[in-house]
């Protein structure tokens, strides 16, 4: 697959307060199959939005599941 078969999610992410928490999510995101970039734009006191790029559409469950395993809490994703 070529980078424009990418596909792009966004979620909302409450309870990141530091690099390490940005790490966190990071890590466990990349860690679902298929997922080729995860950035986040860090919001202290808020809800963080997080950008999965992937090679296809994500399982729901496994992105909370990821999100849940590294301690924080999904809001949204679009």
């Amino acid at each position: 697959m070529d980078k424009s078969d990418a596909t792009t999610a966004t979620l909302l992410v409450e309870g990141m307060h530091c690099a390490h928490c940005v790490s966190s999510v990071s890590e466990e995101l990349s860690e679902i199959d298929g997922v080729r970039d995860v950035s986040i734009a860090l919001n202290v006191g808020g809800a963080s939005t997080v950008t999965v790029e992937s090679d296809g559409p994500l399982d729901g469950a496994a992105v909370k599941a990821a999100i849940d395993e590294a301690g924080y809490t999904l809001v949204d994703s679009q």
